[in-house]
């Protein structure tokens, strides 16, 4: 992505980078799903046909702010 500002502050080109999901069969990063969270009956969420795309972060080097963006399906 190109030209990303920081929503909070307004300074110019944040650092990018990935939310890193390590838990319980987890793929190493954090996906959106579409929808509303669902659980099926183990507790885990419901996905199967759903979309889904990559989180891409930028951190602001001035104030710190997270942007995130779900921009690459998976």
């Amino acid at each position: 992505m190109q030209n990303i500002t920081c929503t909070h502050c307004g300074a110019a080109d944040p650092e990018p980078g990935f939310v890193e999901d390590s838990g319980k069969n987890a793929r190493g990063y954090a996906r959106w799903i579409a929808g509303h969270l669902e659980r099926g009956i183990f507790g885990g969420a419901k996905r199967m046909g759903r979309p889904s795309r990559q989180i891409d972060a930028y951190r602001c080097h001035q104030c710190g702010h997270l942007e995130l963006f779900a921009t690459h399906q998976t």
